[in-house]
């Protein structure tokens, strides 16, 4: 059994995400999860909400809230849409708890005794109507790099290339829109990242199993322009972890925070010291899948996240961890996806365009989505969101192949040989060739979902759950039971083993229509099924089921085109 620790990018406090944020990072982490514990594998999985910074505070500044009660309010519906999505995370925590707090200040006085942060003075962007510095998100400009006109003062969530605040043409307050800004002195502590470039790059380099999205961003930000920089780690807010070295004051840091980016990774550690004090646990057991000096050295620790995403996890994630001097776990696998687009256009949280997750859930339930944004998982390139393609697939995968041979087995071996499992007949060549078939494809299944391969694994499903129904068609229980009914009774016995098969295979995509027919076999079994031909055996004749009710329902073209029209403007 091996250990695996998943994380996924930690969402931003300030709204409910939109589909492209799900499928960028918490989805195929959740995917990854189930499998793992379904193979056995202890899993540890971890999530929170990203809690600081600039956004946190402006949306609580819209809401009319103390920032403080605004994020208290958003974790907690956060947690209530990714419970809804079946999002599976042993503890979702908060980047505003304290561990966080004393674990971020921890660092910082561990890279300062090590010579890694550095105190500059520097000009900074202030606002004359705001009467306020304003951090590098609070400054909205044009990219000079691809002239996108909504770039902020750090990123550009267009071209993803890394900006200061000074970089931007004609720049704005994020906060009032002012124009009427001038830059004054003030003072700030450095993460020397350049001092840490060659080691950064070995160990990028050491990671060859990595996927290209990932190292190409990677190796682009150590090597662009004048290459890997040394960054900023605090802020003038009053959101946000405050400057200290450990537990003692940093001279010449009163009144300022560390930056959201400096803090927001960290989080990842301290979730897992909030999932032991949630749990009554101890300090030695989240420090085993964090210290590799009580026990870490044995994980595998695997992050899921978006392109926009990757330098911070890539480099300045990793640049605190080596600075620290400190045995903490380095990330094993970085899973990175580019975009899911919207229907012709684009999603955007800022703009209200396209399907946002609460609204996903309100129309429909989760497998349906978690079916067709995983089985469209913008893993090599970026990928669109279309009704038409939605309803597509909802009604072909699921309902016509899944969801069909489900309903005409059961209400076959109901109608005409009883609620058990029958007892007569034995498998013949057909079943044979059958078992020997979803072998194979299982393999296949089981190589792909190790490797993170996210279409390939849910081709390789459907396709699983394809030869099922061929198979049932070509044997014709409905013709076999007039003439030979041990024949008919063989057929179903093995149809029904089959569908508790699909459960377990299935789970970790649609969970509920997993959970609908192991409880429909009279089975709470989840045992993989590593031999298929002991799997198909393992309800025995006489055992109980039941007809379920319809696994899933059709998209009709009305209610697609209803949805189409609802989701194409802005979010009110």
């Amino acid at each position: 059994m091996a250990r695996i620790l998943i994380t996924s990018a930690i969402p931003y406090i300030n709204g409910i995400k939109h589909l492209g944020n799900l499928v960028g990072s918490q989805l195929p982490a959740d995917l990854y999860a189930r499998f793992m514990r379904g193979r056995g594998h202890e899993v540890l999985f971890l999530c929170a909400t990203d809690e600081h910074g600039t956004p946190a505070e402006l949306a609580a500044a819209k809401a009319g809230k103390p920032v403080e009660e605004f994020c208290a309010e958003m974790h907690a519906v956060q947690k209530g849409i990714a419970d809804g999505f079946r999002l599976s995370f042993d503890h979702f925590g908060r980047s505003s708890s304290q561990r966080n707090h004393r674990l971020t200040q921890h660092f910082a006085g561990k890279l300062a005794e090590n010579g890694l942060i550095e105190e500059v003075s520097e000009k900074q962007v202030f606002s004359v109507a705001d009467n306020r510095f304003l951090p590098d998100r609070y400054i909205e400009g044009t990219c000079p790099n691809c002239g996108y006109d909504r770039a902020r003062g750090d990123q550009c969530e267009n071209c993803t290339k890394q900006l200061d605040p000074t970089d931007l043409i004609n720049p704005r307050s994020a906060i009032s829109g002012s124009t009427d800004l001038e830059l004054r002195q003030t003072k700030h502590l450095y993460l020397r990242q350049r001092a840490l470039r060659d080691r950064l790059e070995a160990w990028i380099d050491s990671r060859a199993d990595w996927p290209v999205l990932t190292t190409s961003i990677a190796r682009k930000w150590l090597n662009d322009g004048e290459g890997l920089q040394d960054r900023g780690i605090t802020r003038d807010l009053f959101w946000g972890v405050p400057v200290r070295k450990g537990d003692q004051p940093w001279p010449g840091m009163e009144g300022k925070v560390f930056y959201v980016w400096f803090d927001a990774p960290i989080e990842y550690i301290a979730c897992a010291a909030e999932w032991a004090d949630a749990n009554g646990l101890t300090e030695a057991d989240w420090q085993r899948w964090w210290r590799t000096d009580k026990g870490a050295a044995d994980v595998r620790y695997v992050q899921f996240m978006g392109k926009d995403n990757v330098p911070f996890h890539t480099l300045s994630f990793p640049a605190t961890i080596m600075g620290s001097g400190e045995p903490w776990k380095l990330v094993d696998y970085i899973k990175s996806f580019n975009y899911l687009n919207y229907d012709g256009g684009q999603f955007s949280t800022s703009q209200g365009r396209g399907v946002f997750m609460d609204q996903a859930l309100s129309i429909l339930p989760p497998d349906y989505w978690r079916w067709w944004l995983l089985s469209h998982a913008p893993e090599n390139a970026d990928s669109e969101f279309t009704w038409e393609n939605f309803q597509a697939s909802v009604n072909k995968d699921l309902a016509d192949v899944l969801g069909n041979l489900v309903s005409r087995v059961t209400k076959f071996a109901t109608s005409k040989l009883g609620d058990m499992v029958p007892a007569g007949g034995e498998f013949g060549p057909r079943e044979t060739a059958l078992i020997a078939d979803l072998g194979a494809r299982l393999r296949d299944y089981e190589a792909f979902m190790e490797a993170m391969d996210i279409r390939k694994a849910a081709a390789e499903l459907r396709g699983i759950w394809v030869v099922g129904n061929e198979y049932l068609q070509g044997a014709a229980p409905w013709s076999a039971v007039k003439t030979d009914p041990g024949r008919a009774e063989a057929i179903v016995r093995l149809s029904l083993n089959l569908i508790r098969v699909y459960a377990i295979l299935s789970r970790p995509f649609i969970p509920d229509a997993a959970a609908t027919m192991m409880a429909a076999m009279g089975s709470n079994d989840w045992t993989w099924p590593d031999h298929i031909g002991k799997a198909l055996r393992a309800l025995p004749p006489g055992h109980p089921f039941t007809v379920p009710e319809n696994l899933f329902r059709k998209i009709t073209d009305e209610e697609r085109a209803d949805w189409q029209q609802r989701f194409s403007g802005v979010r009110g």
